[in-house]
């Protein structure tokens, strides 16, 4: 089943513009939204959920359109922008009383449960929390009303390597019987190599690339040699770096030249990122 399609989904602003941004996700499967900084991330996923006015194209969420079935869609979309922020003089107990009230099928064992896993407190103040424990708390109130659909801007930033492991491992049960789909937005890569199906990657608002990451992996490699072969295999470099000894760039598979000169290596989520950004 299909749980989400964004189809050519554009914004403009004066000085930035999301052009023409499309991706699929299939029920039971996880897909890591990445880019640096500024590149679009949670522009295309504010546009996605209307929280700003798009420009154009189209969403679907479990086979219907989205914008014409927004507020049946959304009960059953897991949804979270960032850390909460708001109401700073708050206590938890407070802000999860009013959500709740947004859903119908929210689930106060669930939200016990997340909340004592992630160790917070309701008695708090959202002024008390460190920044990881207001992603925790933002993160609890989007697991907890039987959600299909988990959008999900940065869920683990700011958390120390433990607790990111331990909402990786929340994850991957999530989607275990294939009836749910988690699309997330991360500059952390290591996490999506521990738990990502597939990689949608945006850079200065358009999509680079979108598929499965094996097949993401498989279709770059890196190669290094000295100086002198620099301009020689120019043409075919997505991305490179220099030094006083050599280079090394990314290249197509399918480009790597037959040179024994060359040493090629396997590409990374990271280093397709890195030499991308670094594209002449």
């Amino acid at each position: 089943m299909e749980m989400l399609s964004v189809d050519g989904l554009c914004k403009k602003y004066p000085s930035f513009e999301l052009k023409n941004v499309s991706f699929k996700l299939e029920a039971g499967y996880i897909m890591g939204f990445v880019g640096r900084n500024g590149a679009g991330k949670t522009t295309t996923l504010k546009s996605m959920m209307n929280l700003v006015h798009r420009n154009g194209g189209a969403v679907s969420m479990f086979g219907k359109d989205f914008y014409e079935n927004e507020i049946s869609c959304k009960q059953r979309i897991g949804f979270m922008l960032g850390g909460m922020t708001s109401y700073p003089k708050k206590k938890l107990a407070a802000l999860a009383d009013a959500e709740k009230r947004f859903y119908t099928e929210w689930d106060d064992n669930a939200f016990t449960r997340y909340m004592k896993e992630f160790g917070l407190d309701l008695n708090k103040r959202i002024e008390q929390l460190s920044d990881g424990m207001r992603v925790k708390f933002s993160l609890a109130l989007a697991l907890s009303h039987n959600a299909s659909l988990f959008v999900l801007d940065e869920p683990t930033s700011g958390l120390d390597p433990v607790s990111r492991d331990e909402i990786l491992d929340i994850f991957r049960g999530l989607i275990s019987e294939g009836d749910r789909s988690i699309l997330f937005s991360t500059h952390i890569t290591s996490d999506l190599e521990k738990c990502a199906d597939y990689i949608t990657y945006i850079k200065d608002g358009e999509v680079i690339e979108s598929g499965d990451m094996p097949t993401l992996l498989d279709s770059y490699k890196i190669i290094a040699g000295e100086k002198g072969l620099f301009e020689k295999y120019k043409s075919i470099m997505i991305g490179s770096k220099t030094n006083m000894f050599g280079f090394s760039a990314l290249v197509r598979t399918r480009d790597v030249p037959n040179d024994a000169s060359l040493t090629v290596s396997p590409s990374d989520i990271e280093s397709i990122m890195i030499y991308h950004e670094r594209k002449a």
